[in-house]
């Protein structure tokens, strides 16, 4: 489906280049309603929902109950905080070699994996050795 341009769709994108936090919609409504007073919470998911249709972003489904968004498209695995659900991209290198190993002990053609990294973030486990003193 063809979109025409939207000033919203824009400010939208933009905001998420430029954090790295992977926002809640949500999040995105409340940094954006002050710039844009008509701005409405129905409006920026149906912009997410275009944005991710025509790949400029990803929704990263972490089974919480708010998805979060990702303008980086590019593979690359996360580290969720089980604390605070802060989300992190996590620089590593993909694991391609998972894919051959899955090919040869299945029937299934591999298209792409997934992996994420729960547990506790660096604040959080501060945040627990500093009340537990």
């Amino acid at each position: 489906m063809q979109h025409r341009k939207s000033r919203q769709r824009e400010r939208i994108l933009e905001v998420l280049k430029e954090t790295d936090s992977h926002p809640t919609a949500d999040w995105v409504y409340k940094r954006l309603k002050e710039e844009i007073p008509g701005l409405s919470l129905g409006t920026v998911y149906r912009n997410l929902s275009v944005l991710m249709e025509q790949g400029q972003i990803k929704k990263l489904p972490f089974g919480s109950t708010f998805d979060r968004y990702d303008a980086k498209t590019d593979p690359h695995y996360h580290f969720v905080c089980e604390k605070c659900s802060k989300v992190e991209d996590i620089q590593l290198p993909l694991f391609k070699d998972i894919d051959e190993q899955v090919r040869k002990v299945s029937d299934f053609t591999v298209l792409s994996h997934k992996l994420e990294f729960f547990g506790i973030c660096k604040e959080c486990s501060n945040n627990c050795k500093s009340t537990n003193h």
